[in-house]
């Protein structure tokens, strides 16, 4: 997978961190301790051993003897243990060898022959994730889970596949690129350019802000790696060729250039004598060569331009430029400089309160910041970027100059102390904040610096760094403002690049792609040709053969934990309103939800509830205006937020629940002022500054479009939902396509007016703790001061209570969790006159790849064929879907899911086709009818699901989603899968069986397709697609 630099930058933002919540007798973190410098332990030596307690962890530093080989192993008590492996991959041209070579490594190894290893092992392992990654200038390969021996399995399929893979010519035209008869097996069709990658890269630059950034980093850093595109230029991706990805393998994949890195509390002993036996004994150490050289400093700054597509769903159709000015700064590994650097990032553009907010955002001179803008650490040397995008092309000077303008201003006059501490406190929040995947996280954290040969044990050390600030502003007042001086003011080396649509844009990529296409075919023999024909036909041969998967290591059903721990809550009340205690280790944090039901909101006003919620936290409230409110929330809690939530029931596909969810965190010592602020949202919101509220529409507007690109094939699914459920077609309506035209034509109003006066009567309907309840999750030390909180908030906002008639007249009573003793229930909406019907839809975006959907009505939660159909929809997509979309119609991503809201759907992601995805959705269900499944099959799904059920949940979480979401649910999935297997031996291999019973139900099907072919293909649709539910003859 492909990820622009800018994913892997964000240093603390992103590090949630998880405290020391696992016990056990002998922790990880005190055995690691034992550890000394010097000691030898399985062809390694250690290094160094440094306790980091701001992160609850031990860091054990060792080099491999023979290779030198760095190795770095962060003990922890933490079960979801990693591992990661990472490479310095330095391209010198945009082919996207590391990216093609990341793709083809992965599909099959000395050990491991069998096709596609790594997605086989997606159903049979338990992993928490697997994926890999390339970066501007390194190729990553991390893996987590909980369970040991599934640990030792994906660590040697891993370590194989990354040293010793098979590296198929095959495999390299199915994932890099290849011509090929449009139609394989028809020598007189058209040829045509294939390949994962090549149409993976067309969908990534159809979004034009990581077009942007692409080009960005390669003009700022023009003179080595940084200047080409590792994910691979569509144009030049078909220049690769198979003998240059061996080389570049060869020269690059050596564990003298390998970084390896551990976390968890499995024995650190373990994970070295395995790596050494299985990969690092036979190799010797040679010298890389892999460095990237400093880029030297501009004289003088540069200005370039470049075009993009427009964006028919942009806020304003005729303010489309982007402009933003970059800086060069230091080197990544002065650790201590770039954490100065990231700190300023965050002064300068993070909230209302900072100085280019205020200046570049309030004017409305954009509709946002580029997505590019702020502190970039992913290169050898940082970069900072500021600008807008959204923007008409008249206001470009001025832009530069507000830009120069602040830098004189924040020099003149730097920060307010009380935006320092807010920026502190915000880091305190984000070392005691607990998650699940930190392991993850942490491997992000440090990869760029420690790529480029710096400590990443000192990366960890959080505390030290702020105190080392705190003295540097102690002893200088004006050391931030230096700094400013220092690399803005006084630096030479930045970049102005400018942006703009051009309306040929995409007609002329298809140009070029045709030319470059002729050239290629103008250069073959007739010789060529009937090789071209031949390797086709054997490509096909070769995914449509099943492959042998018996090689790789797999867990078995038996392997997995019978029994899923069930979190304790305690009921209780609060001036009448429900209340759910979880007493959790939770690190000096409180954790507080709350959901207030929309049973009472007239119906004209829910198309404007995701436009409340994304509000309502940042207009002002009570006797504080929006900046005041913005510093306040920043300084006393880890961030409030509003959003729209769903829930379908469990046993009615025409019943569901709808709502707000409010959801904020705090130290322990910030109790009363978090629930004050609630308190002044809920009884005093400001609803009076229309110039605010334009500009929150504009980035929520922008943010929404931008995002389509990205997340094409969920805007499928949801459109593809919406006539078969009521609770789909009110996600449709709040999250789907609906919803960014909508926002579109919201951002388009020259006049705000009336827009401003509807939220106060959704407020009344939604800020009512008459339609509310609660849950808190914090430590018991701290429980029964949190409950008295909640008490004195629920006393605050009495006097929004009343009782309102739900706008539906009929409404159904659930009861909330009856294992816990409550008496609270959910007030479900129900829809008895709401009529399935099939839908057929067709949007057409300027993208050059497709996102295709097709839905089916199915099941409930609780129903008996669900379980059934969870797997098959991982069997299908692993055994059927994922050969049919991604290997043979060359998408990047496709396959078929069963929801918790009763729709089972099949949908493809950066596709290259349309209607030939359809019919292998067809084909899936052709392929279950005809039960060309094994029991093995059945098993693997099973692990696949399982892994989700068992994922790890953060003590943030625990307990907590009884009260205000679906955890419930999954519980009763995971009992009622993991019960059967002791309590009624033989009933889960019920499941399903090679007898299926095949119903036919109403379904729908959508289509995000590209303007050239729209047209064609909705004349084209002349066919009646079906859905279907499978289920066993005998159930």
């Amino acid at each position: 997978m492909f990820r622009h630099s800018k994913v892997f930058i964000t240093k603390l933002k992103n590090l949630s961190l998880q405290g020391s919540w696992r016990s056990r007798g002998s922790s990880a973190v005190e055995r690691a301790l034992q550890y000394t410098a010097g000691q030898k332990l399985h062809g390694f030596t250690v290094k160094e051993v440094t306790a980091v307690p701001d992160l609850f962890l031990t860091a054990v530093k060792l080099s491999h003897d023979a290779t030198g080989a760095q190795y770095l192993h962060a003990a922890r008590d933490d079960s979801n243990n990693l591992f990661s492996v990472q490479f310095r991959t330095t391209p010198m041209d945009s082919t996207g060898v590391p990216h093609i070579l990341e793709h083809t490594v992965l599909c099959g190894s000395q050990r491991f022959p069998c096709r596609d290893p790594f997605f086989k092992m997606l159903n049979r392992s338990l992993s928490t994730f697997m994926n890999a990654f390339t970066a501007s200038d390194y190729t990553m390969y991390p893996f987590s889970t909980q369970n040991a021996k599934d640990f030792q399995n994906l660590l040697s399929v891993y370590l194989d596949a990354v040293f010793f893979p098979c590296l198929r010519e095959l495999d390299f035209w199915q994932e890099g690129w290849r011509l090929e008869h449009e139609t394989p097996t028809d020598p007189s069709s058209r040829l045509v350019f294939k390949g994962v990658v090549f149409n993976e890269m067309k969908g990534v630059f159809s979004d034009n802000e990581r077009l942007y950034a692409q080009h960005l980093q390669n003009k700022l850093l023009p003179d080595h790696t940084y200047s080409v595109v590792s994910g691979g230029e569509p144009l030049a991706i078909p220049d690769l060729t198979w003998e240059q990805l061996k080389h570049f393998h060869a020269t690059h994949y050596h564990p003298s250039n390998a970084r390896f890195f551990t976390y968890g509390d499995l024995p650190l002993e373990q994970h070295l004598q395995q790596i050494e036996e299985e990969a690092l004994s036979k190799f010797e150490r040679t010298e890389p060569n892999t460095a990237v050289p400093p880029q030297t400093h501009w004289d003088k700054p540069r200005v370039d331009h470049v075009t993009c597509r427009p964006d028919a769903l942009a806020p304003d159709p005729i303010k489309q430029n982007t402009l933003c000015m970059s800086y060069l700064l230091g080197d990544i590994t002065d650790t201590f400089e770039a954490f100065i650097l990231s700190l300023l990032s965050s002064l300068m553009i993070s909230g209302p309160n900072s100085p280019f907010y205020k200046a570049l955002i309030e004017p409305e001179i954009g509709s946002d910041f580029s997505s590019s803008v702020g502190f970039d650490g992913s290169t050898r040397q940082a970069s900072f970027t500021i600008g807008l995008q959204g923007m008409a092309e008249d206001d470009t000077e001025t832009v530069k100059h507000i830009i120069a303008q602040t830098i004189d201003d924040i020099i003149a006059t730097g920060f307010e102390e009380e935006q320092i501490e807010a920026l502190l406190h915000k880091i305190e929040i984000q070392m005691k904040h607990q998650s699940t995947s930190f392991g993850l996280a942490l491997a992000s954290y440090i990869a760029s610096c420690w790529n480029h040969d710096g400590d990443p044990v000192q990366l960890l050390k959080i505390s030290e760094n702020v105190s080392r600030f705190r003295q540097c502003l102690k002893e200088n007042p004006r050391y931030l403002q230096d700094k400013i001086q220092h690399y803005f003011k006084d630096n030479a080396h930045r970049l102005t690049l400018t942006m703009s649509p051009d309306e040929r844009f995409l007609e002329k990529q298809a140009e070029a792609e045709e030319q470059k296409l002729q050239q290629k075919i103008q250069n073959l023999s007739d010789a060529d040709h009937k090789d071209i024909y031949e390797k086709g036909l054997q490509l096909l041969a070769a995914q449509s053969t099943t492959q042998d998967a018996s090689c790789l290591p797999a867990l078995k059903v038996s392997d997995i934990e019978p029994i899923i721990p069930y979190t304790p809550v305690q009921p209780g009340t609060a001036g009448g309103v429900p209340v759910q205690y979880c007493e959790q280790p939770t690190n000096g944090m409180v954790y507080f939800r709350a959901m207030c039901n929309l049973n009472s909101l007239p119906e004209d006003l829910k198309i404007y509830v995701p436009l409340f919620c994304s509000v309502i936290t940042k207009l002002g409230c009570g006797e504080l205006d929006y900046r005041q409110q913005a510093q306040r929330i920043e300084l006393k809690t880890g961030g409030m937020s509003v959003s729209p939530q769903i829930i379908p029931d469990t046993a009615d596909l025409d019943l569901y629940e709808q709502g707000i969810i409010l959801s904020s965190s705090c130290l322990e010592r910030n109790l009363p002022d978090m629930f004050q602020l609630w308190s002044d949202i809920f009884n005093s919101p400001r609803f009076d500054d229309e110039q605010r509220l334009r500009v929150l529409v504009m980035m929520s507007a922008q943010e929404l479009s931008n995002g389509i690109s990205y997340s094409g094939h969920m805007y499928a699914m949801t459109r593809a939902a919406r006539t078969l459920t009521p609770t789909a077609d009110l996600q449709e309506a709040f999250s789907g396509m609906d919803q960014v035209k909508f926002m579109k034509r919201i951002a388009e109003m020259t006049d705000l007016t009336s827009v401003l006066r509807k939220l106060p009567r959704i407020k009344r309907h939604l800020l009512n703790p008459e339609n509310m309840r609660c849950a808190v999750n914090a430590t018991p030390q701290k429980m029964s001061e949190a409950a008295g909180e909640v008490e004195r908030f629920i006393g605050n906002i009495a006097a929004n209570r009343k009782e309102r008639k739900p706008v539906r007249p009929t409404v159904v009573e659930r009861a909330l969790d009856p294992q816990a003793g409550s008496s609270a229930s959910r007030k479900l909406i129900s829809e008895p006159h709401f009529k399935p019907c099939q839908m057929k839809t067709y949007f057409q975006l300027p993208f050059n790849v497709n996102f295709v959907s097709e839905c089916v009505r199915a099941v409930p939660f609780t129903h008996t064929d669900y379980a059934s159909l969870c797997i098959l929809a991982r069997m299908m997509t692993a055994k059927f879907l994922h050969g049919e979309i991604r290997e043979k119609g060359g998408a990047y991503g496709g396959g078929a899911r069963m929801g918790g809201g009763g729709l089972f759907s099949f949908y493809s992601y950066r596709d290259p086709n349309s209607t030939q995805t359809l019919s292998a959705f067809r084909g899936g269900v052709e392929w279950a009818r005809a039960g060309k499944f094994t029991q093995q099959d059945i098993d693997e799904a099973k692990l696949s699901v399982f892994s989700a059920v068992d994922a790890p949940v953060a003590p943030s979480d625990k307990g907590i989603l009884v009260s205000v979401s679906r955890h419930v649910e999954w519980l009763f999935l995971a009992q009622k899968m993991k019960a059967s297997e002791k309590t009624h031996p033989g009933w889960s291999n019920r499941l399903l069986t090679s007898l299926l019973i095949i119903r036919i139900v109403k379904d729908t099907h959508t289509l995000l397709d590209h303007a050239q072919i729209g047209l064609v293909l909705l004349e084209e649709w002349v066919f009646f697609l079906t859905g279907v539910i499978m289920r066993n003859r005998g159930a």
